[in-house]
């Protein structure tokens, strides 16, 4: 497999001629084609739903074209729950997984009818005394402890998560849920982040499917649904083979089939909460080379920064780079590619092979559309950059403009200082 940026160096020049560099942009063909693919591959689960991972990508103009194609909105926050109300997706739109959550948060999605899915079996009293009662309809997080593995090869380290409830303990949790007035019941679980095998939903699938009728045959409660959460990753290298959608689903299906279906739960609906799947791919951070050192290595300095793109900076994750218009030219030269903040590790890539880079070329980071914008920051005063959508017709549309001084100065307008700055 190779990377194929989405924007041609032409069109990347066009773009910014009105929106200059750093930015974030997004590919809407290929998201819908991902969305509809995603459909087709559940289209056997008759209440089958994908909860978008707001956090993943929180632009409400992306998480619409997701509506499209009936997703909902998977929140963790205050402010997402916020953001999905302002886009129309109230009640059942709303899976609301949150951990360490304030009352407040638990209150403001009941009010919108969102599902609220329990991270901790304290939680259940903080959510009766928030709300009144307990809703009707409620989810559990469950955490299996000790570790997760495919294919003899550990993924992750549930035992180690700060997610979830242990076994006995979502016993006990549905057990007093249901006494309370609850009376219909989720699933819920997250074992493995970016998970680059067509294995791990099917083997989650089973594990909670065996849960569920374990939970239903013992405590006799209804279970209405399952929720895979995420976790179904992408190939960030350009060696890597990306999942198979189709093969994930149908390997689900055939768990549901093995275990749900003969225990009489033919009914109950699959769940997922995708980000980097939904949208990973289809975004790209655009920026241009501005610097070049030559010291005790080679160095390229571009205008972006960690602060716009965070993952290499603070776990070493790899991004691809495409250096546009050289596409097809040799791989001769090798760089550390960094950005400007006070800080060592911010760098894009470190003793990469590239074609050999002038001052003005434009370089495409491929994988950023799921947590790259999203967790920018402000370090050394550092300005969030604007994120623009490629239509499918070719134009271009700014969906969040860049931030300026005055966006950073705004929360000191309770003192003098702020209109001095605003005003120079």
């Amino acid at each position: 497999m190779s990377k194929t940026p989405f924007l041609t160096k032409e069109k990347a020049k066009e773009i910014i001629k009105s929106y200059p560099t750093p930015f974030h942009i997004y590919d809407e063909k290929g998201i819908r084609e991902n969305a509809q693919k995603l459909n087709e591959a559940f289209s056997w689960n008759k209440g089958y739903k994908e909860y978008f991972a707001v956090k993943a990508t929180p632009n409400p103009f992306l998480i619409n074209i997701l509506r499209d194609y009936g997703c909902g909105c998977d929140c963790s926050s205050m402010t997402e729950l916020m953001l999905s109300k302002a886009i129309g997706a109230t009640g059942d739109d709303i899976m609301f997984s949150s951990n360490d959550t304030p009352p407040d948060e638990f209150k403001y999605c009941n009010e919108l009818g969102g599902i609220i899915n329990l991270d901790d079996i304290t939680h259940i009293e903080a959510v009766e005394k928030a709300c009144g009662c307990l809703p009707k309809k409620m989810s559990c997080r469950y955490n299996p402890g000790g570790v997760f593995q495919i294919s003899n090869s550990i993924m992750d380290n549930p035992g180690d998560a700060k997610y979830g409830m242990t076994h006995e303990q979502i016993f006990k949790a549905f057990e007093i849920m249901k006494s309370k007035g609850v009376e219909e019941f989720g699933i819920h679980s997250f074992l493995c982040s970016n998970t680059v095998t067509n294995d791990y939903y099917p083997l989650l699938a089973k594990m909670l499917f065996k849960l569920a009728v374990e939970l239903k045959n013992k405590l006799k409660v209804n279970i209405a649904f399952i929720n895979l959460s995420g976790g179904v990753g992408i190939p960030y290298t350009p060696d890597g083979q990306p999942n198979d959608i189709m093969k994930i689903g149908d390997g689900v299906r055939r768990a549901y089939e093995e275990i749900l279906t003969p225990a009489g739960m033919g009914d109950v609906a699959i769940y997922t909460e995708m980000g980097r799947f939904m949208m990973g791919p289809y975004g790209a951070l655009v920026t241009t080379a501005i610097n070049e050192k030559h010291t005790h290595k080679e160095y390229i300095g571009v205008d972006a920064c960690a602060a716009n793109l965070m993952r290499p900076a603070i776990y070493g994750a790899y991004h691809h780079i495409t250096v546009l218009g050289k596409e097809n030219a040799a791989c001769d030269h090798t760089y550390d590619i960094t950005g400007s903040l006070c800080e060592n590790c911010d760098k894009f890539a470190i003793d990469r092979n590239l074609p050999e880079i002038e001052m003005g070329d434009i370089l495409y980071i491929h994988d950023t559309g799921a947590h790259g914008h999203s967790m920018g920051y402000n370090y050394n005063g550092k300005l969030r950059s604007a994120e623009l959508l490629l239509k499918e017709d070719g134009s271009v549309e700014l969906i969040r403009r860049a931030e300026t001084p005055k966006d950073y100065f705004a929360t000191l307008d309770c003192f003098d200082i702020y209109n001095k700055i605003i005003s120079e």
